[in-house]
């Protein structure tokens, strides 16, 4: 303000008006300049952004220093002839327009403004000269508009596995999405297949955050099973003290993978009372049926569309997946919704007897108790397709025959040198046992650069390279930081290759995002805005640019954004780096 008084003759300022902008802003206007300042023009550009608070960016001229005020209140002197030619004519237009329509008119309600000379826009008109092109305004509107304006309209399609084709996605409630993911057996570590599939659901949940929406995110533990029991019985312990050991650990995983915590983590054995009056409405619609002993089982034939996700027909059922061969079936195909009790087992009293839940009961009463009978999404690995999710349909119907799920997504198969991970195979790996060797970041990259629909091959070839890339990628955003901490740096203004290097990563971001989530091509897009980073950073000519601070101080804003998405932002890239392979 000194240097702009310094060049200042008299002005008066005349009414701000209101159109659009929010009291702060204008108060805020009054208060960064007196009543009389000298030989300026103050001029408050409307930005394309319609949220109130961010839509306009002020230009303060006085008779040779042009400064800028930034959506946050901030002042930013720019030399004159680093105006662009761009800018200074939109400057010249809204001025001639605002002179046409009076002193007091705001042209369709579009300007907010001072009383200014026009023999002074007229003598810095014949002033110019050549210039280089910048950017003189926010691109923050750019992100609203293209993203966050309309989160009815966010432009996401979501292959739907029922339909079998990709959908615009539009969630069941206006603004608020509901999203059931099937969770662990927790009998023993997380594999890396695990982390393929709570990464994949992470990154949604982020995303539709992200547009805005309020999202119910559901992802429970199946802690009481064959499997547990079993495995518990091998190590002469408690099946509810392992179960809740291997709970424990599996969120230890998740947190190292920076996956974010669920809304809700429900266990089925808190989900009896629920899981066992679905299993009762369901034998009274007429879907069930008992047997000696106890059991109750499913009957497919009962419900018509049995097989409409998989695409499966009934004799196509296999033992060995879930489907137990029990001669007191009707049909082969039938499966258990109760379990009559063993001994040594743990049990709970129902109308059948002392029992535990089959498999697939579980998520179906679990997910109607948390979100309803009817919400958004059902998520999962490609394995759960079938048997699953195909009875977690039927079951679901068979208890309300108001059931629906708008769209199944499920995430493709982790394989190992291009087999199929396996205990058999001998190729299994552990998370624990990959992040012995990897850094979690660099497995979550090496997981995000393949399309979450395609199986994702772990080679240690694949994941020395995500090391490299993250290594890369935290270095870089480290030296931008150090030379950006002695003070701030205005991001609206930046070298023009700068801007048009961001508003690419943006369109690709937005598109690829909006296409199914198609990571891959947001993770390799990072690399030209990084490129451009340390060439400001390190060459002789990037440090000679006098827009250097200006444009890493936008680099580093849109890259860390995305990152925050992809879920792959860190507190410290010192202690990112410090941790090497």
């Amino acid at each position: 303000m000194r240097r702009m008084n310094a060049f200042a003759a008299r002005l008066d300022i005349l009414t701000f008006f209101k159109h659009d902008i929010s009291p702060a802003f204008n108060k805020q206007a009054r208060r960064s300049y007196p009543e009389s300042l000298s030989g300026s023009f103050m001029e408050i550009l409307r930005t394309r952004s319609k949220s109130p608070g961010n839509m306009f960016v002020a230009s303060l001229w006085p008779a040779s220093y042009p400064i800028l005020l930034a959506p946050n209140h901030s002042l930013h002197t720019v030399p004159k002839h680093s105006m662009s030619r761009v800018s200074y004519r939109r400057l010249v237009t809204y001025s001639q327009a605002i002179t046409n329509s009076g002193p007091n008119a705001t042209q369709g309600g579009s300007f907010c403004f001072c009383n200014w000379s026009s023999k002074f826009f007229s003598k810095n008109v014949a002033r110019r000269s050549k210039e280089p092109d910048i950017v003189t305004e926010s691109l923050e509107h750019e992100q609203d508009k293209e993203v966050k304006s309309n989160v009815h309209d966010s432009g996401l399609k979501i292959f739907n596995t029922m339909t079998r084709q990709k959908e615009i996605f539009k969630p069941k409630v206006t603004g608020k999405v509901s999203m059931y993911v099937c969770g662990v057996t927790v009998y023993d570590y997380s594999h890396i297949g695990h982390a393929r599939v709570y990464v994949a659901f992470d990154v949604l949940y982020r995303y539709l955050k992200f547009l805005g929406f309020e999202v119910t995110y559901v992802r429970n533990f199946t802690d009481v099973d064959d499997k547990i029991i079993n495995r518990a019985r091998e190590r002469g312990e408690d099946p509810f003290q392992l179960s809740r050991h291997f709970c424990e650990e599996f969120l230890v995983d998740m947190d190292m993978l920076q996956c974010l915590p669920p809304s809700a983590e429900p266990r089925v054995t808190e989900y009896m009372k629920q899981i066992v009056e679905m299993i009762a409405q369901i034998l009274e619609n007429g879907y069930g049926y008992t047997v000696e002993g106890g059991d109750v089982y499913f009957s497919v034939d009962r419900y018509l569309d049995y097989g409409r996700l998989s695409g499966r027909k009934l004799d196509e059922n296999r033992a060995g997946e879930r489907v137990v061969v029990d001669e007191r079936k009707q049909n082969p195909a039938d499966f258990a919704l109760w379990k009559s009790a063993k001994p040594g087992e743990p049990s709970w009293d129902s109308p059948w007897g002392a029992g535990r839940p089959g498999w697939h009961i579980e998520c179906s009463a679990m997910s109607a108790a948390l979100l309803g009978h009817s919400f958004d999404i059902h998520g999962g690995g490609m394995d759960l397709i079938f048997p699953h999710h195909e009875n977690e349909i039927a079951q679901s119907f068979a208890a309300c025959k108001h059931s629906n799920v708008s769209y199944w997504m499920h995430n493709g198969f982790v394989t190992v040198d291009e087999e199929k991970m396996s205990k058999s195979l001998g190729n299994f790996f552990t998370i624990r046992e990959v992040v012995d060797q990897y850094h979690p970041m660099a497995v979550r990259w090496f997981l995000l650069g393949t399309h979450y629909r395609s199986p994702v091959n772990y080679s240690k070839r694949q994941l020395d390279s995500a090391t490299d890339r993250v290594y890369y990628l935290y270095q870089t955003l480290e030296d931008c930081s150090h030379s950006l901490v002695k003070e701030a740096y205005s991001k609206e203004l930046a070298a023009r290759n700068v801007l048009d290097c961001v508003k690419d990563l943006r369109t690709t971001f937005t598109s690829s995002m909006g296409d199914d989530l198609h990571t891959p091509v947001v993770v390799a897009a990072l690399s030209e805005p990084l490129k451009f980073m340390n060439d400001l950073l390190h060459t002789r000519k990037g440090q000679k640019d006098v827009l250097k601070y200006n444009s890493l101080c936008l680099l580093q804003e849109e890259i860390t954004n995305i990152l925050e998405v992809l879920g792959l932002s860190v507190s410290s890239y010192s202690q990112m780096l410090y941790r090497s392979y």
